[in-house]
């Protein structure tokens, strides 16, 4: 049942003219950015030409690409998660949804895996301007498949706190307010401590979900990272899981 939610919100995802909207606004936003990266490399490559060791095109062109992709996708994350669960509440079909043979664990792994998947696939339209290229230079493939796998964890992590906020919010609106408010706070976490030698600074920047990106980027596959974009994304799928059980049991 989890694969037929799952097919059922990807199809619903694709089906909607919001969705292909935002995914030509992104597309358009990254394809700008990356010429304008493209630019930036082509003026110093002269001068690198000269530099021993000196960062190339996947370092100038392909991670920050990523980068951007990233922050782009923390506004839209919200614009697609919101009416997961809260659009069944606000159209009173929660009943319907909670008498059908199918556990809480399922509706709300399906839903995830659904707006997973069609994040994935942003990702992979995204990839290929990097790799374009390979038309006429060379991607250090390393370093770009870290900073996919980076990119696809932190987007796996955005989905599960997005639809947390769609189940407990009374409309699909206050939900995507109140999810790019979390991946906000999150994305931030560590900005508002100044002793960088602190306690509370090292808590921060753990939970901040840019410091656990940031090494991706760079080419360096830290378990570490995975352990906690995989933990967070575990923790507000729980807490959905929950939320929907206490709906369907009337708490």
């Amino acid at each position: 049942m989890i694969w037929t939610i799952a097919r059922r919100e990807l199809r619903a995802l694709f089906m909607s003219p919001l969705a292909w909207s935002i995914l030509a606004i992104i597309q358009l936003i990254l394809a700008f950015l990356f010429l304008g990266h493209l630019d930036v490399y082509l003026q110093v490559q002269p001068r690198l030409a000269l530099i021993p060791n000196a960062p190339g095109i996947t370092e100038i062109i392909a991670s920050p690409v990523l980068g951007n992709a990233s922050v782009l996708l923390l506004l839209i994350v919200p614009m697609l998660s919101m009416r997961l669960i809260s659009e069944e509440r606000r159209n009173r079909t929660m009943t319907l949804l909670f008498s059908a043979p199918v556990s809480m664990t399922e509706i709300a792994l399906g839903k995830y895996l659904g707006l997973v998947l069609f994040l994935l696939f942003v990702v992979a339209v995204t990839a290929l301007m990097p790799l374009s290229l390979l038309v006429g230079g060379h991607l250090d493939f390393g370093m770009f498949a870290a900073g996919l796998i980076g990119l696809s964890l932190l987007l796996s992590a955005f989905a599960a706190i997005g639809l947390f906020v769609s189940a407990i919010s009374p409309n699909p609106t206050i939900a995507g307010i109140g999810t790019f408010g979390i991946l906000f706070l999150f994305w931030i976490a560590d900005w508002s401590s100044s002793d960088s030698s602190g306690p509370t600074h090292r808590l921060l920047r753990y939970v901040s979900l840019v410091r656990h990106l940031e090494p991706f980027l760079r080419g360096v596959f830290n378990s570490a990272d995975v352990a906690y974009f995989v933990l967070l994304s575990v923790v507000f799928l729980g807490l959905t899981i929950r939320r929907l059980d206490a709906d369907r049991l009337g708490v």
